[in-house]
């Protein structure tokens, strides 16, 4: 060991001489950059090789160990520390030198020489990441021996840093990686920015200079486009980022501007990087604090699954105690994990509540009873319930809450708990919201087990039927008084109570669906006391619902249950009209009788008045006539809610014919029917969901309804036709106006004037109806675009409905897709006006329509069939190469240049028009027919024979298609309706691509011609020639072979001269413009 530090030696040889004075320049580097890009080495220049040495042998020695293997990197930095103490202190005996005599100087510059030599190894070498560990190993372990030597040297810690060997060697480093920064190599840039994050990770301290040159090389780097570059670069930053956090908390009066700056930024690339690497990397490295913990926790809806799960398994735990989360963070972090669309992440979540987070609440109370907090403890229930508690289960254990998910969770990974689990008449006497979701999700999980495992279990632990009939007895009586005495205290009431009661009664009920009703006696306990619920007027909804669930769960499945249930529920509807306007009635009639009572008491000689008195209001007034038709009015409306609302929940439960059950013919006729016919507008939606007899209701309600009912209206009938799609394909009278009258009330549905919820609703409704195929009008396909492209469509659910639908829709069915080829031209002429429109109004509205390229490039590719999915194979679903026959028949995009033409040859299409439906033309694709094999074999089935006819008749209707599309084509040409040089270019490649497709297509003719004449003979030679010619041989007839090749070549022949006049033609009318602009 060294005696006493020493100085920077300036001790100096030959070889770190000439490495000095040969270290290159910038530049040297940008002058190579572009000789050097072109070939795999880095675009630096590494130092000539200065005269070998013994230093440099024994750390090159070094350096070659550690490419090998990392278990013996902690044995090889001592070693290297060694030489490094030989060359920068004194020795502390005389005679023994390891340096050989050479300084400090040529150890750091056979360091630095090490370091170039790594800056050229790619991502997939593992020696450069050795190398990198190695080097980040050294320097700490340097830069802890050096502090600990001045430390025993000096014995004054003043605070200050101080320079030590193990500093500058640091410092030379950084020097020589900063400039490769900003390579031009992304090799060179991966290796400097990742040494250099790895050095700021390890070491505790940095020079002030080099820090802020560092700050600045990679904040540059985080720009980088290589995503492998910008991991590194954030890697470093993380760790600076948290010193400077550190910092503005405790200068958080500072008026420094830059402040904070490097935290936003990285925030920034949290948010916004597309790469997910880059994403995770910063997730686990930026410093935990307020700021920046919203941002972090956001990573839970990344769209990389694996920085999901990340969060989740990583971030989460390491993050301490869940209680100082706030409780909607909780929740959502439950439902967004649990939710998951990965499984991983799903198994991530679960783990982090059944382990972590029960873990944070057992351990506090361990930690308070004198237990060891990092033990696993035993199962708690006390830590379980305030679990519970903490996540809100009032709110979060409803239906469709995350607390159920969760518990489930729970239970299956945490067997311990549900041996454990006990539920004797005590607990059940006190019974609370966190206690009694316990035995529900408790008996959910079991009842759910599929291999029966837990059936059990849960019969041991769970109370007999019976009992938990007087339970339920007990609870809703509670719920029932507490309701009444909130009724009578009116605003004032406290309402927690209420909830929690509610809450307790609803997951009882839950329970109570799950048991088994074999048992007559619990049976007969169980459905007197659900008779008797039902009939409670002030029972809210849901506990109604749960109830006549359950009800019908006890009625039992068959025939005769159902016909009870029906007669019970109908009974129970009457009991509640009868109740609710009985109570009113009675309390006319007493204080009609106390008024008589009173009046008798008067003396004959009193004033002879019999003017009715008003009765008393709540406030201590009295109500006139009109408050009092007002109250009348309000009870009516109550009742009628309250009995349909049973109705519903009991038809959710039916299975039966409408028309064969009395009991429902007459809830329909008594209760249903004025309730659509009612003046209320609660009351006509809620009737209007149990309305189903024809479809004329339903258009009415949605034409003269208000908002809701048309929402209501138009679910209603996108459920009918879906469920019963003969009401439009059954040929009859009535189905065209129907079909008419769906047209008009999507159309109207559909306008900008309408509510956003009712085009939202009438969107996704045509949609499914359209995607199943139920409706076809294409008026209706062509309102959906318009709606899509238009820019007075600011509805947000409504564009993103349209965006998946489209696509889909168009690649599901061939017809689809010529649907939407047929109407592409008319969407456009219409697009087109409705942009003038906007042009004119853009003053007074700011609407903007996308971009004409963003709309021809959706068409085209919605009407492209190489993205036809292929349904009938088990392979790929999307059709790469169509065969030869489907080639010929999904010529969608041939079409679509017909109708453009043809509509660019009318006198009435406008300059605009022209210019951008032959801009159209130049995305469309067309398909090249695939000619037959060389080899054929004959077929003498008339299944054969039947296919052969029907492939030649589709060629020759789609060579029909091609000698009208030409002809159009050369009209267009000839008229010179391409007035610029790119309508021109347009038409030229719409030229070439038809002259390949008529070659193909003409030479395909003549081979199906004469392999239909050859098949008779039992042998076929066919010939593709390199020249695209086709050559017909027959063996034993070579007269009938020469006619078919001539007119083959006659046939070819007159393709290409058209093709080369129309060629010509618009070469002709490029040089008429050069010429006219020349003489302008």
């Amino acid at each position: 060991m060294p005696g006493r530090v020493s100085t920077r030696s300036t001790r100096t040889s030959a070889a770190s001489t000439a490495a000095v004075s040969r270290k290159p320049s910038k530049h040297n580097t940008s002058a190579r950059a572009s000789t050097v890009s072109r070939i795999s080495s880095p675009t630096f220049n590494i130092p000539e090789e200065a005269p070998s040495t013994a230093l440099r042998l024994q750390i090159c020695a070094i350096f070659a160990d550690v490419q090998r293997t990392t278990a013996g990197h902690r044995k090889l930095v001592i070693n290297l520390r060694k030489i490094h103490e030989a060359c920068c202190y004194e020795p502390s005996k005389p005679g023994k030198n390891g340096g050989l005599g050479f300084g400090e100087e040529q150890f750091n510059d056979e360091v630095g020489r090490c370091v170039l030599r790594v800056m050229g190894v790619k991502k997939s070498e593992s020696v450069g990441d050795k190398v990198v560990r190695f080097l980040g190993l050294f320097l700490k372990h340097a830069a802890e021996k050096d502090h600990g030597l001045i430390s025993s040297a000096d014995g004054d810690e003043t605070g200050v840093f101080p320079e030590t060997p193990s500093t500058r060697l640091t410092s030379h480093i950084l020097s020589l990686l900063l400039p490769l920064l900003a390579s031009k190599e992304k090799t060179v840039r991966y290796r400097s920015t990742q040494l250099v994050s790895h050095i700021i990770n390890s070491l505790d301290s940095i020079d002030d200079d080099v820090f802020q040159l560092l700050r600045l090389g990679l904040l540059k780097r985080i720009k980088d486009k290589e995503s492998m570059v910008r991991v590194q670069a954030v890697l470093g930053l993380g760790r600076l980022a948290g010193n400077e956090a550190d910092e503005d908390q405790e200068n958080q009066d500072s008026d420094d501007e830059d402040a904070g700056g490097l935290l936003e930024r990285l925030l920034e690339v949290l948010q916004n990087d597309p790469s997910s690497d880059v994403r995770r990397s910063l997730l686990l490295n930026l410093p935990l604090t307020p700021a920046t913990l919203p941002f972090l926790l956001e990573r839970a809806r990344d769209l990389d699954p694996a920085t999901r799960r990340a969060l989740y398994s990583r971030l989460l735990p390491a993050l301490g105690d869940f209680r100082h989360l706030s409780l909607s963070m909780r929740e959502k972090l439950l439902r967004w994990g649990l939710r998951d669309r990965d499984e991983n992440v799903r198994k991530a979540a679960g783990k982090l509540f059944r382990e972590r987070w029960i873990e944070d609440c057992a351990g506090t109370r361990a930690l308070n009873e004198g237990g060891a907090v990092g033990e696993t403890p035993p199962p708690n229930f006390d830590a379980l319930l305030e679990l519970l508690e903490r996540i809100d289960v009032l709110n979060s254990g409803v239906e469709n809450g995350v607390a159920l998910e969760a518990m489930k969770e729970f239970w299956e990974g945490r067997p311990d708990y549900c041996e454990a689990v006990t539920f004797d008449d005590a607990f059940w006497d006190s019974l609370t919201p966190e206690s009694v979701f316990m035995v529900r999700s408790f008996n959910d999980f079991c009842r759910q087990d599929e291999e029966g495992k837990m059936e059990a279990l849960v019969e041991e632990k769970m109370p007999e039927v019976t009992k938990l009939a007087f339970f339920l007895q007990r609870y809703t009586n509670d719920l029932v008084e507490s309701l009444r005495r909130a009724g009578e205290q009116g605003e004032g009431a406290d309402e927690d109570e209420t909830v929690e009661q509610e809450f307790l009664v609803e997951q009882l009920l839950h329970i109570a669906q799950t048991l088994d009703y074999t048992d007559e006696i619990g049976r007969r306990k169980m459905f007197a006391l659900l008779r008797e619920t039902l009939a409670i007027a002030e029972l809210p909804e849901e506990v109604t619902r749960l109830v006549v669930d359950v009800l019908r769960g006890v009625c039992g499945s068959e025939a005769a249950g159902e016909r009870e249930f029906c007669g019970v529920v109908l009974e129970a509807v009457a009991e509640v009209h009868d109740n609710i306007i009985g109570d009113s009635t009675q309390q006319e009639e007493n204080e009609d009788e106390s008024f008589h009572s009173a009046k008798s008491e008067v003396s004959s000689d009193s004033t002879p008045t019999k003017a009715k008195p008003s009765k008393p209001s709540k406030n201590g007034g009295t109500l006139n006539e009109e408050e009092e038709n007002e109250d009348k009015a309000i009870r009516e409306i109550m009742v009628n809610m309250k009995c349909l609302h049973i109705a519903q929940c009991m038809l959710q439960n039916v299975e039966g014919n409408l028309q064969q059950s009395i009991h429902l013919v007459t809830m329909l006729n008594n209760l249903v029917v004025p309730a659509v016919r009612s003046h209320e507008a609660p009351i006509r939606e809620r009737g209007l969901g149990l309305a189903e007899e024809n479809l004329s209701l339903f258009l009415h309600c949605f034409n003269k309804g208000h908002e809701a009912l048309q929402i209501s209206a138009l679910h209603i009938l996108s459920d009918i036709l879906t469920t019963h799609p003969s009401l439009l394909k059954t040929p009859t009278p009535n189905t065209a106006t129907l079909e008419k009258q769906l047209q008009k009330l999507f159309t109207k549905a559909l306008k900008p004037s309408s509510p956003s919820l009712v085009q939202t609703a009438a969107c996704t409704s045509l949609s499914k109806l359209l995607l199943t195929n139920i409706l076809t009008p294409t008026d209706l396909l062509k309102t959906l675009v318009l709606t899509y492209f238009s820019p007075q469509t600011s509805n947000a659910g409504v564009k993103q409905c349209l965006t998946y639908f489209l696509p889909v829709y168009c690649h599901s069915r061939r017809e689809n897709m010529c649907r939407m080829g047929s109407i592409i031209v008319n969407i456009m002429s219409k697009l087109l006006l409705m942009t003038e429109e906007a042009d004119e109004e853009v003053e007074e509205e700011d609407e903007k329509m996308v971009s004409w390229s963003v709309i021809i490039g959706q068409l085209v590719e919605w009407t492209d069939e190489r993205k036809l999915v292929n349904l009938g194979s088990s392979g790929s679903s999307v059709v790469p190469h169509l065969h030869s026959e489907q080639r010929d028949s999904v010529a969608v995009h041939i079409d679509i240049a017909t109708e453009v033409l043809e509509r660019i040859l009318i006198t009435s299409c406008s300059k605009e028009e022209k210019k951008l439906l032959i801009s159209l033309l130049s995305k469309l694709h067309f398909p090249l027919p695939s000619l037959p094999t060389s080899t054929s074999t004959t077929s003498t089935t008339s299944s054969s024979t039947s296919t052969s006819t029907s492939s030649t008749s589709t060629s020759s209707s789609s060579i029909e298609k091609l000698h009208s599309l030409f002809d159009l084509l050369n009209s267009a040409i000839e008229q010179k309706i391409a007035g610029d040089a790119t309508s021109r270019n347009a038409l030229n490649k719409l030229v070439v691509s038809l002259g390949k497709v008529g070659g193909r297509r003409e030479g395909r003719a003549v081979v199906e011609e004469g392999k239909t004449v050859l098949e008779e003979k039992e042998k076929t030679v066919l010939e593709e020639e390199e020249e695209g010619k086709t050559v017909l041989g027959k063996v034993g007839d070579e007269e009938e072979g020469k006619t078919k090749i001539e007119d083959e070549d006659e046939e070819e022949g007159e393709t290409k001269m058209e093709v080369d006049s129309l060629l010509e033609k618009l070469l002709e009318d490029e040089e008429e413009g050069e010429e006219e602009e020349e003489e302008l």
